[in-house]
């Protein structure tokens, strides 16, 4: 037994040694490539400054954030700036943040969007808020909603059809 407990504490002693001379050149390397101190020089780059809100965010995080932020926002969306920007200022002006409201507003007009369409942005956001409000204090069984607003969309789709074809 006694033989036995001092194997287990020299194996533990050496594993714990072992990881330790193992990690200290893992450690090395990792602060000389710090994800977060890329992610910062990279915004740096993109935006002339390092982002006030970004200084928020736990560094172990910054790189991923970062990461997402391009993606979001990067030439592979299929949704053209201009209306991804006019998207966020929807949602902006209803969650409501008066930060996102001001980002999504100049960044839609520098997109080439104009106060008529920013108007509608904010517009369409209300109208769908209030019909969220209705319909959501009306109770209706959520199957059947989906079931009857399919037949209306049915309908409006063949209507829509058929004048088409009637006026050729």
């Amino acid at each position: 037994m006694n033989k036995t407990m001092r194997l287990t504490k020299g194996a533990v002693a050496v594993a714990i040694i072992a990881g330790f001379i193992l990690s200290t050149p893992l450690l090395a390397q990792e602060s000389q490539t710090d994800p977060s101190q890329k992610a910062q020089a990279e915004m740096v780059e993109v935006f002339g400054t390092f982002p006030s809100f970004m200084k928020m965010y736990p560094k172990h995080a910054l790189a991923g954030v970062w990461e997402w932020m391009k993606a979001m926002d990067g030439p592979e969306g299929v949704i053209p700036p201009k209306y991804a920007e006019l998207i966020g200022l929807a949602v902006a002006s209803q969650i409501p943040c008066t930060y996102c409201v001001h980002v999504h507003t100049a960044s839609a007009r520098m997109f080439g969007a104009s106060d008529v369409e920013i108007q509608e942005a904010v517009a369409r956001a209300a109208y769908t808020r209030h019909w969220s409000t209705v319909v959501n204090s009306a109770n209706i069984d959520l199957e059947d909603f989906k079931a009857e607003w399919d037949k209306i969309l049915a309908y409006m789709k063949e209507k829509s059809e058929t004048k088409k074809t009637t006026k050729k």
